[in-house]
């Protein structure tokens, strides 16, 4: 002890007795804490934040998250259960509560006499045991009947009982539809997006993409049918050349010409989309949306809306494998070898408008591998609840 007071004067020091009394004592106030949110019937907790921001929630993880836990040993019981969290998206505030009532009842056979020692090596004996019990009974289940069970079982123990039941049916639905035989599910490819909108209720599953961006051109359609839907990562504005470079001209006319060849760079690839579109829909009334990672300068907006087709720009790059994964067909990196193979297709592309925002839909895809949750809700801390809670039954399912 007096090595450590020589490091460090200001050092707590706390030995045997003492420091087991201390560590036993920070896993009960945690276990009181949490013990009154556990299970369909558990309380909400309202936690406000030093900005004033408010967040309703009986999620262990988010209250351990949330919470300002100073003690150690608190602390390390807190991150035991949210990595459990991590991987099934359940079961915090259960660990708290068994880890807690383990100690507390380690606490009375130590007073005792028992020695620490041993009462730790009977905790992991009845791990084994308990672990050796569970494999016994585990049942390799899944088809969506047992699935829904499980996602109710996490659901109802996060929200009220009829948004949990909505939310059931969306998150099975969600993770049937991105399963591929053969290779572990990948969760990156549920679209979580969320409108400030309506009520909780109105909450459902796009068997296809939300966007929270519109279309940049006033006399583009809001709305097409029977959509192809072309996918791709290429400039179609003006751009500056990245070497310093200088043109000397002698007249007007030069000048003009310089203009014309630098413009014509632009307008031959919007051209190659124009005769592309020209080739697939012909006389029909079929649409045919493009979706863009880099930037559409007003020019071509204006090229492409002539001939109805809708144009979207700056999409973001995690949207652009989802939508071939949605729509099928393949994202194109340059329109010099453009086919009609590259393209995907899609039953209904429309545009939604909320206040200043704007949401592109993408549905009615045909064997969608990536799809949407789409999550409503009147004010901001319903939304952040739904948005843990489906988080949660998402792992949960997985």
């Amino acid at each position: 002890m007096a090595a450590v007071k020589q490091l460090n004067p200001k050092a707590e020091v706390a030995r045997a007795a003492q420091a087991l009394d201390l560590n036993i004592s920070a896993a009960m106030g945690l276990q009181d804490v949490l013990r009154t949110n556990l299970g369909p019937k558990g309380t909400m907790k309202m936690l406000v934040g030093g900005a004033g921001d408010i967040k309703i929630t009986k999620d262990g993880n988010v209250l351990l998250h949330e919470m300002q836990i100073q003690h150690p040993t608190a602390s390390l019981i807190a991150r035991v259960a949210t990595a459990q969290d991590d991987i099934t998206g359940d079961g915090t505030t259960s660990n708290v509560l068994i880890i807690g009532e383990l100690l507390k009842q380690a606490k009375v056979y130590i007073s005792d006499g028992l020695h620490p020692r041993t009462a730790a090596e009977g905790f992991d004996l009845a791990k084994k045991k308990a672990l050796k019990v569970l494999d016994e009974m585990s049942l390799n289940r899944s088809s969506r009947d047992d699935l829904i069970n499980v996602a109710q079982t996490s659901l109802r123990t996060k929200v009220k009982g009829q948004v949990a039941d909505l939310l059931t049916e969306i998150i099975v639905d969600a993770v049937l539809a991105i399963k591929k035989e053969g290779e572990p599910i990948d969760l990156h490819m549920v679209e979580i997006m969320s409108m400030e909108h309506k009520t909780e209720m109105d909450t459902k599953l796009v068997k296809g993409l939300v966007m929270d961006h519109g279309a940049r051109h006033p006399d583009m359609p809001k709305k097409v049918t029977d959509a192809f839907i072309l996918t791709c990562n290429v400039s179609l504005e003006y751009e500056k050349s990245e070497v310093n470079s200088g043109f000397f001209y002698k007249s007007a006319a030069e000048r003009e010409k310089l203009v014309k060849a630098e413009r014509a760079f632009c307008d031959d690839k919007v051209q190659q989309i124009i005769d592309l579109k020209r080739a697939v829909v012909g006389d029909s009334d079929k649409g045919f949306v493009v979706v863009n990672q880099k930037g559409v300068d007003p020019n071509s907006l204006d090229a492409l809306a002539r001939e109805g087709i809708v144009a979207l720009r700056r999409a973001k790059r995690r949207n652009m494998e989802r939508i071939v994964l949605a729509c099928g067909g393949t994202a194109v990196n340059s329109f010099d070898d453009l086919k009609p193979e590259h393209l995907g297709h899609a039953g209904l592309f429309y545009e939604h408008v909320l206040g200043d925002d704007k949401y592109s839909f993408i549905e009615e895809c045909d064997n969608p591998q990536s799809v949407t949750i789409l999550i409503k809700g009147p004010n901001k801390h319903t939304i952040t609840q739904i948005k843990d809670a489906v988080r949660d039954g998402l792992r949960a399912v997985k």
